[in-house]
């Protein structure tokens, strides 16, 4: 019983309808607000910067401020009968170039210029890249280092979907194209529905959700890629499924590279997760709608598109459909290799005769074990 004169505690009031809405609006920021950080990729480090890795390549400056490393190779520059700028892949850098043989190298007189992409090893990252700009910075890199006006163009994998764009945006810079088992963008316009459909299902199941987020959600790429409830891209994780018998017998060569810890030292956004969101993103062309480049030219000056059959990580079905409907591409389908060809036994060789001299007959094939 109270004594006299004792006040008591006021009754609990249930919240009102206006209370709980605010709460409710509360804790959706606040979770929002944690979700906004875990997806938010780290800063890069930038090459040459506190807490970032050393310079240690020879670098061109652009006229944008950011630097590239390259990587000469062959005969001088000053010397050479033949310029070829190699563009690498995924998860590759300046040392990933084309593999040509020093016995070729001085028979034709070859120069052969690598570089990193924006983002990967030592070249600066480039949070505005597209398809363009790359593009734009191989033109600028073949200025700086004066190797005139036109230069032979090779590229591999998703470089060898950038060279697509080299012959949308700097068709008058090529000598010849060598397209190497490119990655294709299942959204490009024109492309038949059926055409990327086919291609698509020919992709791990977990690739095709990494591929997707990419697309129409590029902001959670990174988070996508790195989180650990779901399975994110079997490419980055080197998933041996991915393999097709002929890269089983080369794949030693690219997984166990020396140089391998120099190729993601800016951190994984800024080199492979920005190359899906490029790569996979919205392109306002596609290929389908090039013109040729070399009409009229000499037997040396032409396109050549080479895709292994027995690709798992790349469909030779966009190819295939993209080469029959430009019918000045020359399209050598390769009936036994997979996406790793072009450091087979051989090959790079067989590729720049093809390049360089129109050796395009029976197109190239890769050595095979006695």
């Amino acid at each position: 019983m109270a004594l006299s004169g004792e006040k008591r505690p006021p009754p609990p009031v249930a919240a009102s309808g206006g209370t709980r809405r605010k709460l409710i609006l509360a804790l959706f920021v606040s979770l929002s607000a944690l979700f906004y950080k875990q997806i938010q990729p780290p800063p890069p480090k930038i090459p040459g910067s506190p807490g970032g890795p050393p310079v240690t390549a020879t670098r061109t400056r652009l006229s944008d401020g950011r630097y590239l490393a390259y990587l000469e190779s062959g005969v001088p520059k000053e010397e050479a009968k033949y310029k070829i700028i190699f563009v690498h892949g995924f998860d590759s850098c300046r040392y990933d170039a084309l593999p040509i043989s020093m016995e070729l190298v001085q028979e034709l007189g070859i120069y052969l210029l690598s570089f990193d992409r924006p983002g990967y090893a030592e070249s600066d990252p480039h949070p505005g890249r597209t398809e363009k700009s790359v593009a734009l910075d191989i033109a600028e890199l073949a200025d700086n280092l004066q190797l005139g006006p036109k230069f032979y163009l090779a590229g591999f994998s998703m470089g060898g979907e950038i060279t697509w764009s080299c012959l949308k945006h700097i068709p008058h810079r090529l000598s010849g194209v060598a397209i190497l088992g490119p990655v294709g963008n299942y959204w490009w316009p024109g492309l038949p529905a059926n055409v990327s459909r086919e291609a698509w299902y020919q992709q791990l199941a977990q690739d095709r959700w990494a591929v997707w987020v990419a697309h129409h959600l590029p902001w959670l790429t990174h988070w996508w890629n790195t989180q650990k409830v779901f399975p994110a891209s079997s490419v980055i994780a080197y998933n041996p499924a991915l393999l097709s018998e002929e890269d089983k017998l080369v794949i030693q060569k690219f997984a166990h590279r020396a140089y391998m810890p120099q190729i993601r030292p800016q951190g994984e956004h800024e080199c492979l997760h920005r190359d899906m969101m490029v790569g996979f993103g919205r392109w306002s062309w596609s290929p389908l709608q090039l013109e040729d480049p070399f009409a009229g030219g000499g037997r040396g000056n032409k396109v050549h598109l080479l895709h292994g059959a027995e690709d798992r990580i790349v469909p030779a079905s966009l190819s295939r459909h993209i080469s029959g409907k430009l019918p000045w591409v020359v399209y050598h389908e390769l009936p036994t290799s997979g996406h790793l060809f072009p450091i087979a036994d051989g090959m790079a060789d067989a590729i720049a005769r093809s390049l360089l001299l129109g050796e395009d007959d029976d197109g190239p094939q890769p050595a095979r074990d006695p």
